[in-house]
């Protein structure tokens, strides 16, 4: 008799857990249908979607950042590039001034040492090349903090963009052992949609983050050849200060 009511509960337990019994179909109706990336987004809780639109959002931004600074950068180099090869031409202060109608960083630092020979009455006393050399160094300076507006964004999403996934992670699996709880069930079924969404929001992390390093550090390199290039420059510019004031000091000798 026992033994008989022991294979019938067995045997109801088994049924249950077939397809179209109780239990399964309780499990199958906490599952999301959808279990593609959009599928879990939208099945997502609120926080996690949060998260991950702000980390699409982080991606998004690290890309335009790194379309719009490469094409400056690009055009830059290759203005100073330009600028540079004016230099070196065997002209005076003067001479250059009044030819180059460029507005390139190069021309910037030109026109900067004119003006302060200007200013100086073109007499190229003792600290003249002094003062010529402040004013490129500012020139510099501004031009630098120019070309590298807008990166300081993308080191932040890379440090930042990980931990923000990482936190979207932990409350999808926070959700997913409550979802446990309340189905009364051990099922791992009932568990996986949740641990899914929680991994993507990690895996959107690293994507918003990989890239944005990247691109930082690439950026970072093409703006330190950049200033090396304003820095040949401005040492071009000096050489030129210094030939003026070697060509001044010929004539006020011959005409004494």
């Amino acid at each position: 008799m026992l033994r008989t009511v022991v294979c019938a509960g067995a045997l109801a337990a088994a049924a249950s857990l077939l397809p179209g019994g109780p239990v399964f179909a309780a499990d199958s109706a906490l599952l999301p249908r959808d279990l593609s990336p959009w599928g879990m987004f939208r099945n997502a809780d609120i926080v996690v979607k949060f998260v991950m639109a702000g980390l699409a959002v982080a991606s998004l931004a690290s890309w335009t950042v790194w379309l719009s600074k490469t094409t400056e950068l690009r055009r830059e180099t290759a203005r100073a590039r330009e600028g540079l090869a004016r230099l070196e031409t065997d002209v005076t202060l003067a001479e250059l001034r009044s030819t180059d109608e460029a507005h390139d960083a190069v021309a910037q630092l030109v026109q900067s040492a004119a003006r302060e020979a200007s200013l100086s009455d073109w007499t190229f006393d003792d600290a003249f090349k002094d003062r010529v050399a402040l004013r490129l160094e500012r020139v510099e300076a501004a031009m630098a903090r120019k070309i590298a507006r807008g990166t300081g964004i993308l080191a932040t999403i890379g440090a930042v963009a990980p931990f923000v996934g990482l936190f979207g992670t932990v409350w999808g699996i926070m959700n997913a052992f409550i979802g446990i709880s309340e189905a009364h069930t051990t099922n791992l079924a009932v568990v996986a949609p949740g641990i899914a969404e929680a991994l993507l929001a990690t895996a959107l992390g690293l994507v918003a983050a990989v890239p944005a390093v990247v691109i930082y550090n690439y950026l970072v390199r093409g703006i330190a050849n950049y200033r090396a290039l304003l820095g040949d420059a401005s040492a071009q510019v000096l050489l030129l200060v210094s030939r003026d004031r070697g060509r001044s000091a010929r004539l006020m000798a011959r005409g004494g």
